[in-house]
């Protein structure tokens, strides 16, 4: 399958709705290892790391030392976060975001109770 075969984007758009309908990270994990080499994957993971870095305002070279990648690869991510509603800072605010639907399962988070004012307390009246 060449990259201007019309069935390429069928496919993408295929696994990707997959995906989002999954609500198993264990079950993704293991279908990706599946689905990709394992030179595939440490290319996806190689990515993802340099989407990160470049949130942490890593500079380029220190990324291309770090992760071994190209600056043209550093610089296209870089246009990439940057562009208004960018998949690459949706899908990394996914990550920061508190769970949600689909999300994969983690410990969770402390609730915090919100303080009330009981009724009489600043000169309120009291309700009759």
């Amino acid at each position: 399958m060449h990259v201007d075969d019309p069935e390429v984007g069928k496919n993408i758009r295929e696994l990707s709705e997959a995906l989002a309908r999954a609500d198993d990270g264990a079950l993704i994990e293991a279908f990706l290892q599946s689905l990709l080499t394992p030179a595939e994957l440490a290319d996806i993971a190689a990515r993802w790391a340099l989407v990160k870095e470049l949130d942490r305002k890593t500079p380029q070279r220190e990324i291309a030392r770090k992760l071994g990648l190209s600056l043209c690869k550093i610089t296209r991510g870089s246009r990439e976060l940057k562009k208004p509603n960018s998949p690459f800072r949706a899908m990394f605010n996914l990550i920061q975001s508190p769970p949600e639907r689909n999300a994969v399962p983690g410990p969770a988070a402390p609730v915090q109770s919100i303080p009330r004012k009981m009724p009489g307390e600043d000169g309120e009246p009291s309700p009759r």
